[in-house]
């Protein structure tokens, strides 16, 4: 018996939609493959501010610009960390947002912790979970001081 020339063409059009869910698929696994390597999140030393402004034992939001904003940026384009001056010579820097899930955690100097708003995630004043759903401590931000200035090296957000 030989095929009907109507299931010969199903069988063809089987084949040639195949073959072009197929390269839709693997396109964009080839390009992860063989394509150039990704490029290196950008990292820059910004200054929040002079030594001075800040006191031993204080917790502040600082804000500096996004290490790697686009022109569409908008509020975006400004981000923010938590500092703390643990003694005159040392400071601490810690992400804005909260390991879970990224929402921004506000810090009550009253209890010394930080809370996350979105699902009741608690970290201790070093950073570390004390309850709640996060895994893991807040992300933090290198420091240094230069010439009086307080520097972060800020990269994309640390999630």
């Amino acid at each position: 018996m030989t095929a009907t020339p109507r299931r010969r063409f199903l069988q063809w059009m089987s084949v040639v939609l195949g073959t072009v869910a197929a390269s839709a698929a693997g396109v964009p696994i080839l390009g992860f493959l063989f394509g150039p390597p990704a490029r290196r999140r950008p990292e820059r030393w910004r200054s929040v501010g002079a030594v001075d402004d800040f006191r031993v034992g204080e917790t502040v939001e600082v804000r500096f610009p996004n290490a790697a904003p686009v022109p569409w940026a908008g509020e975006t384009a400004v981000t923010a960390a938590w500092l703390q001056r643990k003694r005159a010579d040392e400071f601490v820097a810690f992400a804005l947002n909260c390991t879970h899930l990224g929402c921004p955690v506000r810090w009550v100097s009253d209890a010394r912790l930080f809370f996350c708003p979105c699902h009741g995630g608690v970290f201790y004043e070093d950073g570390a979970v004390a309850a709640g759903p996060p895994q893991r401590a807040l992300s933090q931000y290198p420091v240094r001081v230069d010439q009086g200035r307080v520097l972060i090296q800020t990269s994309a957000l640390p999630l």
